[in-house]
């Protein structure tokens, strides 16, 4: 069986220990002059004969590989909840899924009013084939839990797209 886990659980809006957010206001401390030598014009004094110039390289990531699944439970987690317009996800759905996700934002699953806002709680998938992903998402407000399922597919383009969406909302009879 090729279930895969994909996140561990955790209190809703707890950050990850260890984080370091550099892009956020005090995250990298500022400055000080003379720390980088510079000549008069303002450029780098050449290598002399006891230094070595540094080699420039890119630092290394080392974050996981961030999965399609991850990408598309948020994105349809955001139109859900009433956070984004449907059109949000215009480029990455494929077939009835547009129009499926069209009728479930109208009714607004996953939408609050007040309390906390939605988050991805957990998320699996199930590799049906090299190319296809049946995905399920917890989705956790508060103490509340509800469950989204979606299904991707890789297209000709080696892009992934979302082809089904499920939000547990009863449909109506259309016989």
């Amino acid at each position: 069986m090729n279930k895969v886990m994909t996140r561990l659980q955790r209190r809703s809006g707890a950050r990850p220990t260890g984080r370091r957010d550099t892009t956020r206001p005090g995250g990298t401390p500022p400055r000080t002059p003379g720390t980088t030598p510079r000549t008069a014009s303002g450029a780098r004094p050449p290598a002399g004969p006891g230094r070595t110039p540094r080699p420039r390289t890119r630092p290394t990531d080392t974050r996981p590989p961030t999965l399609p699944a991850d990408f598309f439970a948020e994105r349809l987690l955001a139109v859900l909840s009433g956070r984004r317009p449907v059109h949000f996800m215009l480029g990455h759905t494929r077939g009835r899924a547009y129009d499926e996700l069209a009728w479930l934002a109208e009714r607004g699953p996953l939408r609050t009013t007040r309390g906390p806002s939605p988050i991805v709680y957990d998320l699996g998938y199930y590799e049906v084939h090299p190319g296809a992903l049946e995905v399920f998402a917890r989705i956790g407000t508060g103490d509340r839990l509800t469950a989204l399922a979606f299904r991707l597919e890789r297209d000709r383009d080696q892009r992934w797209r979302c082809t089904a969406v499920d939000a547990g909302v009863p449909r109506p009879d259309t016989d």
